[in-house]
């Protein structure tokens, strides 16, 4: 059976994410220098076949591949894996791929098992203003997906600090102070991106159906998500929530994200299915 280029760099990509993954999950128990540099290389190794795929479904379906649950979920663990390597490269958090990919790895494992054929986009969809507003959700989103995992890289310290466990994961991982700046940079960083994709999202709708906000299910968990998210900020800056709390709060944001995403697209209500 003939099988795809596209499919085929998908799977490579799925492999080297899943090795990755595994090399982080024993990086935690037992990390050193070598397991550090191998999830680096394994997780580049697979954001070029990664990134390869999504030019091979770009050239072949003449869009941005982000149109279907397969192409989607694909898309924002790239996304996540882009900000992963500037964040690693920005703090060099040696942890940070322990945490991060594998949730990349469950994205994409979701990703496989949605259909995978390239289709023709509905002509509503074929528009510049798909690329601008996916692109801008997408990025805000894998902030908050790797705001997630810093927030439970805090919550583990935390915990080892006040159980007074001071060695082993403890020694590896950052301290709070670092760990609660970089998650405070990670929501700064996706709220103006999903806030620019909701305001051309409602400028998209009214070119389209004559109405600049339609209620539809994903638009209002976007929104709840967007409140969420302006409620860290608001808390952080005028009553100094940070730490625990702001940890906190960012789980709970990227729950909202990941039902926002998953389940008002597979429930398929409303107009956005496919983001």
């Amino acid at each position: 059976m003939h099988i795809e280029l596209n499919v085929w760099l998908f799977e490579f990509a799925l492999t080297f994410y899943f090795i990755s993954a595994i090399a982080g999950t024993i990086g935690l128990f037992k990390g050193t220098i070598v397991t550090s540099r191998a999830i680096i290389i394994l997780t580049v190794i697979g954001f070029l076949f990664h990134s390869a795929n999504i030019v091979v479904r770009y050239i072949k379906g003449g869009h941005i591949p982000i149109t279907n649950l397969h192409e989607a979920s694909s898309f924002f663990s790239w996304c996540i894996v882009l900000l992963f390597f500037l964040f690693e490269y920005r703090y060099k958090i040696g942890l940070l791929g322990s945490f991060i990919m594998p949730i990349v790895f469950i994205l994409m494992l979701s990703s496989s098992i949605f259909p995978r054929e390239i289709r023709e986009i509905n002509p509503i969809l074929q528009s510049y203003w798909l690329g601008i507003h996916a692109i801008l959700a997408f990025l805000g989103n894998a902030s908050f997906a790797m705001a997630f995992g810093i927030g439970i890289m805090y919550l583990l310290q935390e915990w080892y600090l006040k159980s007074k466990q001071l060695k082993g994961l403890f020694k590896r991982l950052p301290n709070l102070e670092i760990l609660d700046e970089v998650n405070y940079r990670l929501i700064t960083l996706g709220f103006p991106l999903l806030t620019l994709a909701i305001i051309t999202g409602v400028i998209w709708a009214n070119t389209v159906f004559g109405k600049y906000w339609r209620w539809e299910p994903k638009e209002v968990w976007s929104l709840i998500t967007w409140l969420i998210y302006a409620l860290v900020l608001h808390l952080r800056l005028t009553i100094g929530w940070r730490g625990r709390k702001a940890a906190i709060l960012s789980i709970v944001g990227f729950i909202l994200v990941i039902f926002t995403f998953f389940g008002v697209s597979i429930l398929r209500k409303g107009f956005h299915i496919f983001v």
